[in-house]
């Protein structure tokens, strides 16, 4: 839409919309030869010829479009100009999920067919004039885009969060024991009870529940992303019990081996610091530091 005389090419590369993410409509095709589509289209819309080529790049997403000639006449340009307004807007009532009847347009299987083609014409407060705004209400999205996957919390918030929980599931029930067989010993060590992601968010306070719902997957994805303590499976959460987790396979690649060494006892033990039991497994075999002096 920038001159009648003007070209593209494009890259695509990120699964997005007008409006936002693009949502699949077909299963029979791959996502990325779904959405290499839809580029397509809109450049067809645009009215362009569109040529598709494959560049010679290091990339898995190498297909790229050229468009370098128009399917129309310039006397023309007005009336595909609102041609390409009932489809930017029909993509705007698809992201929705609802059939906006201002826009004119019909949608097939919840918005699964395409928007009408040429020759309906839009209604006449969607019509836009040269120098209008293409799409109300459009908001880009900030210069930074700011990280929500909990990573950014507040470390001291984070602990207290993980401490409160784990709490929560060892004081849940009665103790739930286990033996510990490793060199011959009998000790039990407090797996504690399974809750329910529910149960666990009634019994955190309304502020720390705000503040986790400002991030994608909340206090579930806080939870995983503490590994070291919480198992989440199928919506309830575990305290981890490293006595059952599969050693490291000797089957691996040397360097993912190596890498894997380097790692081992990094950062400090959370059970051997604040489980009531200590630690379920002895210095030795735990990935973590039993104490500041075996951090390395």
């Amino acid at each position: 839409r920038s001159s009648y005389s003007c070209c593209y090419f494009v890259l695509p590369c990120c699964f997005f919309d007008f409006h936002g993410k693009y949502s699949r409509r077909q299963s029979k095709k791959t996502q990325y030869r779904e959405y290499l589509d839809f580029v397509a289209q809109v450049g067809s819309v645009c009215g362009f010829h569109v040529e598709e080529d494959c560049l010679r790049i290091p990339s898995t997403k190498r297909v790229s479009f050229v468009g370098k000639s128009r399917t129309y006449a310039a006397a023309e340009r007005a009336r595909i100009d609102q041609h390409i307004t009932q489809f930017i807007n029909g993509r705007r009532s698809c992201a929705v999920a609802t059939c906006d009847r201002r826009v004119g347009f019909n949608h097939e299987d919840h918005c699964g067919g395409l928007c009408k083609e040429a020759g309906s014409e839009p209604a006449e407060d969607e019509t836009e004039t040269p120098g209008t705004i293409w799409m109300p209400g459009f908001q880009p999205r900030e210069k930074v885009e700011q990280i929500r996957n909990c990573a950014s919390l507040p470390r001291d918030f984070v602990d207290e969060v993980v401490l409160n929980v784990a709490n929560l599931l060892l004081n849940a029930a009665p103790q739930k024991s286990c033996t510990d067989k490793q060199g011959g010993n009998m000790n039990t060590w407090n797996q504690g009870e399974s809750l329910s992601l529910r149960e666990v968010a009634e019994h955190l306070n309304k502020d720390t529940l705000k503040k986790l719902k400002s991030e994608y997957g909340g206090l579930q994805t806080l939870l995983k992303n503490n590994h070291q303590v919480f198992e989440v499976l199928n919506g309830r959460v575990h305290i981890r019990d490293w006595r059952k987790e599969k050693p490291p396979s000797k089957t691996k690649p040397e360097v993912k081996r190596r890498l894997s060494a380097e790692a081992f006892k990094t950062r400090l033990c959370w059970f051997f610091i604040h489980h009531p039991d200590g630690c379920s497994l002895p210095s030795e075999a735990c990935p973590y530091a039993h104490g500041t002096e075996e951090l390395r």
